[in-house]
């Protein structure tokens, strides 16, 4: 089993513990790239994928770095829709 496998299964969990720091790794693994627009952004995070023209928005957490229930749901059912998981 791969990093990456171990990572989508772990996701797919939805583990209460897990990180922005993850989701990025594992978004860049599926060839995702970071969009952060400007100084004004915030919080604010786009992940796109040229090949597909496929965007994913969300805020980065903050003060800590754990995902909420619904960011994680909300990122596993767009993997979904472009069947990467």
């Amino acid at each position: 089993m791969t990093k990456r496998d171990k990572s989508v299964e772990r996701l797919l969990n939805s583990p209460k513990d897990f990180t922005y720091s993850e989701l990025k790794t594992l978004l860049s693994q599926f060839g995702y790239v970071e969009f952060v627009k400007g100084k004004t952004s915030g919080s604010r995070r786009a992940y796109y994928k040229e090949e597909n023209k496929h965007l994913i928005r969300l805020h980065k957490p903050h003060p800590g770095e754990t995902l909420k229930k619904y960011q994680i749901e909300y990122v596993v059912s767009e993997l979904k829709k472009e069947g990467l998981l």
